[in-house]
């Protein structure tokens, strides 16, 4: 909030002066001059204000109030003007039943990774963001948008075995996340692959789709999800019911991943753990970089239509009680 004509208040210092007269003047009783006013003053009950000074108060607040309303107070609403170019972004996710290995604890694999991956998102503010998972088959969850909490949602909503196929389709990923930056105009076009496995079925194998998106101007960060020794997945056994079985160390496909990385101009990195997986995450928050100019602009809201009518209402206020009921009797 501000004052457009400030100086309006100087006139205040006058009316202090007035409000201090009209102090000092306050309890002193009015009328007819006598050579002995003992009795006269027995018989006028003590107060400290009276009808003269609460005319006065009425008077002096509406005056208050107008000289307000002449230094135009004003409210601002700030807006920005955004300038720039930034990173257009679609997280693959794999979604296939051993991302429930427990290795990532306290957390399964997708569980932590949906956690660092909302950490992510927050992060880029300023950046439009997708969401394609994928098992057996790939599905575009959310398109790119700026949207962040329609962006956090399907995060939130993505789960094991959600496409319906449970293998590992990683090409089929990759083709459809290039896809969706085929026709961007960002400065910057980014994959973000995460797996904790190899490409065991689709119609279009990683390294095929790495080098399309790379000839399109797409970057992949891909990154290897699992514990070198292995994890431990639960399963549901029919017969025994809820049992554990150990995944194998070595199912996750480095090699492939590190070529899909390398051909598309990205960087391969490998999440052993939690703590791994947010490192690698703010590694890439540190690469793909967005630059923006951002001009902060203010619109003023003019106020003193309120102040001046709340002062001419005193002050008719005022007038009317002076001529009806504080009116004085010469």
């Amino acid at each position: 909030m501000r004052f457009a004509n400030p100086w309006w208040f100087l006139i205040l210092i006058l009316v202090a002066g007035l409000g201090w007269l009209l102090w000092k003047k306050a309890g002193k009783p009015d009328g007819i001059r006598f050579s002995d006013l003992s009795l006269v003053e027995k018989s006028i009950p003590k107060r400290l204000i009276g009808p003269d000074e609460i005319l006065g108060i009425i008077n002096l607040l509406g005056l208050i109030f107008c000289i307000i309303a002449l230094a135009r107070p004003q409210t601002g609403l700030k807006t920005e003007q955004i300038s720039g170019q930034g990173v257009d972004i679609i997280l693959c996710m794999d979604t296939s039943g051993s991302m429930r290995s427990i290795d990532f604890k306290p957390q399964n694999r997708l569980g932590a990774a949906k956690e660092v991956a909302k950490k992510f998102v927050e992060s880029r503010s300023k950046d439009r963001m997708g969401l394609v998972v994928f098992g057996g088959v790939a599905e575009t969850i959310c398109p790119l948008t700026i949207d962040k909490r329609a962006m956090l949602d399907s995060l939130e909503g993505t789960s094991i075995d959600m496409t319906g196929v449970d293998m590992t389709a990683i090409g089929m990923g990759v083709a459809t996340s290039a896809d969706r930056l085929r026709t961007s105009q960002a400065k910057s076009k980014v994959i973000v692959l995460l797996t904790d496995g190899r490409n065991n079925t689709g119609s279009v194998d990683p390294i095929t789709a790495a080098k399309a998106a790379g000839a399109l101007g797409i970057k992949i960060y891909a990154i290897g999800a699992g514990s070198p020794e292995g994890g431990i997945m639960p399963v549901q056994d029919p017969l025994y019911g809820m049992r554990y079985v150990r995944l194998p160390g070595n199912d996750l496909d480095e090699d492939t991943l590190r070529t899909v990385a390398t051909v598309s101009n990205g960087v391969y990195f490998r999440a052993k753990d939690g703590k791994g997986l947010e490192d690698i995450f703010r590694k890439i928050n540190d690469l793909e970089k967005s630059e923006y100019k951002i001009s902060e602009f203010t619109h003023y809201r003019d106020l003193y239509p309120g102040w001046l009518g709340l002062g001419l209402a005193l002050l008719f206020l005022g007038a009317m009680l002076n001529e009806t009921v504080l009116r004085r009797i010469p």
